[in-house]
């Protein structure tokens, strides 16, 4: 991804087939002095692509596109060893997105290095205006971009505009101008995209500049995990992208933006590209660019973890069917939690339109402006309701952390209880156990001790050191008492929990066997 060193990031990724496979994020680095100009989003083109592929199709789409795609090269002072002598890097994807070490990474002693990375970028104005990913810049202290066509020793110096992680797409600008006036891209319609269209994506993998590979859209509305509980839909392509390719466009075949490159699917511990990549649409990132060029992109947030109805529960939910997000867990102080939102509500309408699924609430949310008071309706025990909420302004930093805390389990009882059809063990709450989940004093419930692999409970993912301190409509002092509830759950009806993880109440719907 460099011309000296990679900084390259694998993980494990869920494919659907239930294959672990990793993730490769194409080079990472960057920081933001703040600009405060102001922009319209660009034009886009919305007219539908019609007329034969030809010969020399994707030939014009290369020569037209390429001067005005940009190679990046970025350094940055990081805490970490290099992976290997070829991928430099630090900040482990699998720490990233799920909070703990690889278990295949051995630890190295961490200290202060000079890592270098590269990516791609493109030039959206004459200014000299560039968009790329935010993992590219993140963190840099440098910024360099070469231009097509250029001596490859002659770099330009640039900074950082604004960044948005939760879409992972910055703005940066040339500090230095060429004596020559640049050239621009022009920007299509990522919504008119659907499977089978042939795209084109133009990067810098592996250092390799202006590099051309040629796919199609394998499928839109893909869910990539851009932070802890959050997730965006990107398109994934089987163009070619490799490491470096991020950041660089992906292409209808009129040569018009319709997704940034921004990650691939790597099989086992190769670096490689194996057909599986993704792309944020650019609809996405477009719309963004007024707030990124004011050097912040602000976006609204309710407080709550919410997740799918499940399929067998929208009868017991009071549901017609399985539009909505349910809510799995408030949080304290919070906007919801002001409301008056529990665990186990049903958010079915926002701002009196329809939630038809988890994505669109969180799409309508963020795009609330912070402050604005909306009402929100909600199914607690089959009733609807409507609640007042007032938005709050999302801290993605803040929220992670929030969202991260300890975990543990105990087994510390003998007594224990072994539900039917659930796949639990139960156990009291006992002083140890309290220490070790770092429970309140006096918190009453029954914990999780153990959880049968493969059964209903792991499939919704309780594990052990959860405490349950509900179950339906009543409170849960004991394991015994634990236990009766659930006994009393028939076969093939689901059970609603509330269950204590991490010091917060979440929600769970459990179906038995």
């Amino acid at each position: 991804m460099t011309n000296r060193k990679t900084t390259f990031f694998y993980a494990a990724l869920i494919a659907v087939a239930s294959l672990a496979v990793g993730m490769v994020i194409a080079s990472r680095l960057g920081m933001s002095p703040a600009s405060m100009a102001q922009t319209a989003a660009p034009p886009m083109n919305s007219a539908p692509i019609t007329g034969p592929l030809t010969a020399t199709t994707f030939r014009d789409v290369a020569q037209a596109v390429s001067p005005a795609v940009v190679n990046i090269r970025t350094e940055s002072q990081q805490r970490g060893q290099d992976l290997s002598e070829f991928f430099g890097g630090g900040n482990d994807l699998f720490e990233r997105f799920f909070g703990q070490p690889n278990p295949d990474r051995a630890p190295q002693e961490p200290r202060e290095q000079l890592v270098q990375a590269a990516g791609t970028g493109f030039i959206i104005d004459k200014e000299g205006f560039i968009l790329t990913n935010n993992h590219v810049v993140e963190g840099a202290t440098k910024i360099a971009v070469s231009l097509f066509g250029e001596d490859g020793d002659r770099e330009y110096a640039a900074r950082i505009v604004g960044r948005d992680p939760l879409t992972d797409s910055a703005l940066i600008q040339l500090t230095e101008q060429p004596d020559h006036e640049l050239p621009a891209v022009t920007f299509g319609d990522s919504s008119l995209i659907q499977p089978g269209d042939f795209v084109v994506a133009i990067g810098n993998p592996f250092g390799l500049a202006h590099t051309v590979s040629v796919g199609i859209i394998s499928a839109v509305e893909r869910p990539y995990p851009v932070s802890e509980g959050r997730s965006a839909q990107v398109l994934q392509t089987d163009a070619a992208i490799n490491p470096g390719n991020s950041g660089g466009p992906l292409l209808n075949l009129r040569g018009e933006v319709v997704g940034i490159n921004t990650a691939i699917i790597s099989g086992g511990q190769q670096a490689g590209n194996v057909g599986i990549g993704f792309a944020i649409p650019s609809n996405v990132v477009r719309e963004l660019l007024p707030q990124l060029h004011a050097g912040k992109v602000t976006r609204g947030r309710i407080g709550v973890g919410i997740g799918a109805v499940p399929a067998d529960a929208v009868d017991e939910f009071g549901l017609e069917n399985r539009n909505g997000a349910v809510v799995l867990n408030v949080a304290p102080n919070g906007a919801a939690e002001r409301a008056g939102v529990e665990p186990g509500d049903v958010i079915v309408a926002y701002n009196g339109t329809p939630v038809r699924n988890r994505d669109g609430l969180v799409a309508m949310v963020t795009a609330t402006r912070p402050g604005t008071t909306v009402p929100l309706s909600i199914v607690r025990n089959r009733q609807q309701q409507t609640l007042s909420i007032t938005v709050e302004e999302l801290d993605i930093e803040a929220e992670t952390l929030a969202l991260r805390g300890p975990s543990g389990g105990g087994d510390n009882d003998p007594r224990q209880e072994t539900t039917t059809g659930f796949g639990l063990t139960l156990g009291n709450i006992t002083p140890q156990i309290a220490q070790q989940l770092r429970l309140d004093r006096g918190t009453r419930g029954a914990v999780i001790t153990d959880v049968e692999p493969g059964s209903p409970a792991a499939r919704v993912g309780l594990s052990g050191g959860d405490v349950i301190v509900r179950v339906g409509q009543e409170t849960i002092e004991t394991a015994a008492q634990a236990g009766l509830e659930l006994d009393r759950v028939p076969s093939g009806g689901t059970a609603f929990l509330r269950v204590l993880r991490d010091g917060r109440e979440t929600f769970v719907a459990v179906t038995k066997e």
